[in-house]
């Protein structure tokens, strides 16, 4: 299931799949399909630097969204994607990553 192009307005903010830069997403092939259990999920950022979250399902019941994301829930996001489409360091360069 690749990414629709979907425009959602959330507190004033128009967020635009078209105009924005996907970032990291769990479409892959398992081995079966690429709809994982039904559901994907996709990363994007927006010109502005903004982050926000595609969630797309073929379930009955359930409506595709996009919900906004402030930059650490965007980081654990990006994370937890299996594919990543940019590197973490041009994605997120004023996050300083250091070892443990």
């Amino acid at each position: 299931m690749q990414p629709q192009n979907m425009i959602w307005v959330v507190a004033g903010k128009r967020y635009r799949t078209a105009t924005a830069t996907l970032i990291a997403h769990d479409e892959y092939w398992n081995g079966y399909n690429c709809e994982q259990g039904g559901r994907n999920t996709f990363l994007f950022r927006t010109p502005k630097g903004n982050f926000f979250a595609q969630y797309q399902s073929l379930l009955l019941g359930e409506i595709n969204k996009i919900t906004p994301l402030d930059t650490s829930e965007a980081i654990s996001l990006y994370q937890s994607l299996h594919k990543k489409e940019v590197p973490f360091r041009v994605v997120f360069p004023c996050v300083k990553v250091e070892d443990a």
